[in-house]
């Protein structure tokens, strides 16, 4: 296993599963080279790498996928001891006022992550009056998605493994 998902998920290495994904290893190839894209881009942007795992480590802890929440945790304790300065990576934990930006973020994080239907337009303009620029509000949406498909699909597999 050398991809984020199947390592969190306990993918098998051999079995029906295993056997399965090595016939979708050009999907698993790609959703690697998205996770890289999303995580660990070369040019972060305003988004930090420290921030992008703070908010991957938050949402895997919301939708309780204990492989990816220790994937992230170990990413965020990477960038070192200061990373997480207001315990983010924590589900029931808030930005103070002083951090508009930063609420507007969290507030974008939590809403897609939890009721992604009910995401609509007047959130991203909650992102833009936080003084968020477009391109940064098209990284956070992207990092977004792909943790939200990332968490799915390592549920799905992690339950075929169990059946096995």
């Amino acid at each position: 296993m050398t991809n984020v998902i199947e390592a969190a998920a306990n993918v098998p290495s051999t079995g029906p599963l295993a056997d399965a994904l090595a016939m979708r290893s050009k999907l698993m190839d790609l959703t690697q080279a998205s996770y890289k894209a999303a995580l660990l881009p070369s040019d972060p942007g305003g988004l930090a790498l420290e921030t992008r795992a703070v908010f991957a480590c938050r949402m895997a802890k919301m939708c309780q996928q204990e492989g990816l929440t220790r994937h992230y945790a170990a990413l965020l304790s990477s960038y070192g001891s200061e990373a997480d300065p207001l315990s983010l990576a924590t589900t029931d934990s808030h930005p103070p006022a002083s951090e508009p930006r930063l609420a507007a973020m969290v507030s974008y994080v939590d809403l897609v992550t939890r009721s992604p239907k009910d995401a609509s337009e007047s959130d991203i303009e909650r992102l833009r009056k936080a003084d968020i620029n477009e391109s940064d509000i098209v990284r956070l949406a992207g990092l977004v998605a792909f943790v939200n498909y990332q968490l799915r699909v390592a549920a799905v597999l992690s339950v075929m493994g169990e059946t096995q």
